[in-house]
Order: C-alpha cells, then structure tokens, then sequence
C-alpha cells in the first residue's frame, strides 16, 4: 500500500499474484516461497482479507477499476482438519478462474462465521500469528478482527455499489452494522477494547485477566477502522496511552502484562520471553498504528510523539543510545525489547511490513497527503513546532511542489486541488491553521 504514489504498477502486480495463492475456498497461502508456490495452509483468519482490503486501498487511490475484472486461477490443495493448525505443501493450478473482483468477495464469504458473541472466529491465529491457540477448537473470537472485517466490509461495499452489484454491497453494510453492534455490546471491557475470545469463552485482553490485560492493536483499530465507539475509542487510547508507552525506555509495549506464568495458553507468543517481540516488547508494526490512530482523532501531540519514539534515528544519537539500541539507526526494527538487561535493545531489522506502514505513517498520516485518482488532499498533523513544510510530488512526468504553512485564523479545512499531467512545475500553497 505505500506503493500507490511512487510504483502503482508494482502495487497492481502484486495484488494480481497475491490473488493468484487464494484457494478455492477464500483462503489463502500464508506464506509460499517462490519461484514455486510451495507454501503453508492454515486456518489463519485475516490474511485472505488482506486481499480484499489492499484491492480497495488501490482502487479508491487510482481508480483502476480495471483491476478487478483481472482474471487469475485459484488453487487447490487438500482441506485442513478442524484442528490442524496448518500444512507446507505444493498447491496446484485450479481449473477454475475468477476477476479479482470474484477473488475478494469469495473471501469475504470466507470470512463471514461468527462466534456466540458476535465477533468473526479466529481460527489458528490473526494477525498475532502467536496466538494460534486461542481459536484453534473452532469456537474462539477476535475483536480486532472484528473491526478489521468491519472496515474492510464498508470499504468493498463501495466498490460493489460502483460495479452495480447491490446486492452484496446490501450484504456488506448489513453485516458492518451488526458486527457493529456486536463489538458495542460485546467488545468493551469498561476502559479499553478486549483483544479476543479463547475456545471456552474466556476474554483475553480484558482487566479480568492477569497477563495481557491490554493490547495494543484493539485499541487503535477501533479509531482506524471507525467501528468503535468515539467516546469508547478516547478512552481506549487514554488506557494505551497509560498502560504501553513507556517514555523512560522510548518503547511502544504491543501488550501489557507479558504471558508468563498464568494457566492461559494462548500460543506459541508464550515461548517467547516476556519483554521480547510479541510478548509485551515493542512490535513496531501496532505500534505504527497507534500512532496513526491519535493522527486520525487529530491529536498530533502523542501522533508525532509516538513516532519520535519508533523513529530508528532517535536511538542513536549519542554513543549511550547506539549502545543499547545495538541495530542499524536507518532501517526499521521489526522489534525493540522491554526486558532488563536489553532494554531499547533492536531486534529483527530490515523489516519491510513495518517500513512500509511506517511510511503511510509519515506521508498520509503526519504530512496528511492522500491520492483520490487524480486530485491531492492535503489534511496534515502538524507538529507544535513547525511554521511551515514543502512537499515535492511528482505525478507522472509533472512535478507539484507543495508549501504547506501554518496560518493563524485559517479554518481546518482539508486542501483540494487536482492533478493534471502536462509535463511541467506546479506551485501549490496550501494554509493550515494555527
């Protein structure tokens, strides 16, 4: 997604041979290793919705509806067993084919099961694939995936209003309203958004528990996503405000407590130490998020705070700082740890999935620039103290240079203006309030 300015092209290929690793059934390879497809099956629960809403983020930015009328070959591979976590294995060509278009909603078909609390199952895992036990029986809930579905629900239902197929654009907002609902009544646990549901019916992510009480991803997508409660979503940023950012160690915890000695098991998360990767150390991936969710409630204060904390150069300044951080200063850490005696200590780098939100970060969400085919919105997050910033855009073979200025008395107002292609320099001021 951090593509659709510089190499939309590169972005379209790779959606189409993303597509073409969906099973039959609306799931889709975890992983494969190319050139081959050779790769994993599992029950995981959101990555087949990644599809769907990488599609929707491309063709609301370029208007390529081109795209999903794109046919590509499903695969096929034998079925997982209920509580088979996964299999590696050698798909092999479906003999049937479907548009990109086909693709995306036989996921979401996939994705529409439900548990008895109203929230989509969650299978092997989500996006947390340490947590691939919560749901592996079959019964277990994710909140965070309920508003990751919700968003992508209403983002496809546009799409399909376009293509005339009302239909299942009706069945799309339908479900986004009572899943909705389902989160309001279920999802709250009085101060934060609970992570999920193990097989029993058990919250996790909930002040009930004593490790994980709260994460971090819950919180931020119910701002992301739109699906929370506004006054509800305040709160739950408060809490994450106050319960994982540690700014005496500049570490964005993903959850709080570790998992560590209590009976829960929800996964292979628990073999890690506690403090170090997913188990209550940074993972810089959510923590993007949460920096991005405080930039969309239009609270620039903690949204350029939290990024001056992920932000690699920023620990290494000085020779104490390189001495603990340990990592390259000019790349994205996967992970920081929170654990004495490594504390601010970089784990994996080079980590392109957090690199590449770390850039929507900083264009779309901090410098506020957003592409709608041909026209430009500037909306931005200004940092207290800047007066003023340029952005030099180049929009096919024509170059836009972007003085965006702070201007007391100016109504906040995004900027509008459209692109045109016509091979020379345009000059664009663009005034923000004080």
């Amino acid at each position: 997604m951090a593509l659709n300015h510089s190499a939309p092209q590169l972005m379209r290929e790779h959606i189409l041979r993303c597509a073409g690793h969906q099973f039959e059934e609306g799931d889709v390879q975890h992983w494969w290793h190319p050139p081959s497809t050779r790769g994993v099956r599992t029950h995981c629960s959101d990555d087949y919705l990644w599809l769907v809403y990488v599609t929707c983020h491309y063709v609301h930015s370029l208007g390529d509806h081109g795209i999903l009328d794109e046919s590509i070959p499903y695969i096929k591979g034998r079925s997982l067993n209920k509580e088979e976590d996964s299999y590696y294995d050698t798909p092999y060509e479906s003999l049937e084919a479907g548009s990109l278009y086909a693709h995306c909603k036989q996921a979401i078909n996939k994705a529409l099961v439900f548990g008895e609390h109203g929230m989509p199952l969650m299978g092997s895992c989500d996006w947390n694939d340490g947590m691939n036990l919560v749901g592996i029986k079959g019964a277990g809930e994710s909140v965070w995936l309920g508003f990751f579905l919700y968003d992508v629900l209403v983002q496809f239902a546009k799409i399909a209003l376009g293509r005339q197929d009302l239909e299942f654009a009706k069945a799309c907002q339908e479900q986004a309203a009572i899943l909705q609902g389902n989160i309001a009544k279920n999802g709250w646990d009085g101060e934060w958004y609970r992570r999920a549901y193990f097989d029993d019916g058990t919250p996790l992510g909930s002040a009930s528990n004593t490790e994980c009480q709260i994460d971090s991803i819950a919180q931020s997508w119910s701002v992301l996503s739109g699906a929370g409660d506004h006054d509800r979503s305040l709160m739950a940023m408060a809490s994450f405000n106050k319960r994982l950012v540690r700014r005496d160690s500049r570490i964005i915890q993903l959850l709080d407590p570790p998992f560590d000695t209590s009976s829960m098991d929800p996964g292979y998360i628990k073999g890690y130490v506690p403090g170090v990767r997913e188990n209550g150390g940074q993972y810089t991936h959510a923590a993007i998020w949460a920096a991005m969710a405080y930039a969309r409630l239009g609270d620039g204060a903690h949204a350029w705070e939290l990024f001056d904390m992920i932000n690699p150069i920023n620990h290494a300044k000085t020779t104490a700082d390189v001495n603990v951080y340990k990592v390259e200063p000019y790349v994205i850490a996967a992970d920081v740890y929170a654990v004495p005696p490594h504390t601010g200590r970089g784990g994996w780098t080079w980590y392109t999935g957090s690199s590449g939100w770390m850039y929507r970060l900083i264009v779309g969400s901090l410098l506020g620039l957003k592409l709608n085919v041909d026209q430009i919105t500037i909306a931005p997050c200004f940092p207290a103290d800047w007066k003023t910033f340029k952005i030099h855009y180049r929009y096919r073979t024509t170059m836009y240079h972007i003085n965006v200025i702070r201007k007391v008395g100016t109504e906040q107002k995004p900027a509008t203006f459209a692109l045109v292609d016509d091979g020379g320099e345009h000059q664009i001021d663009v005034f923000w309030p004080a």
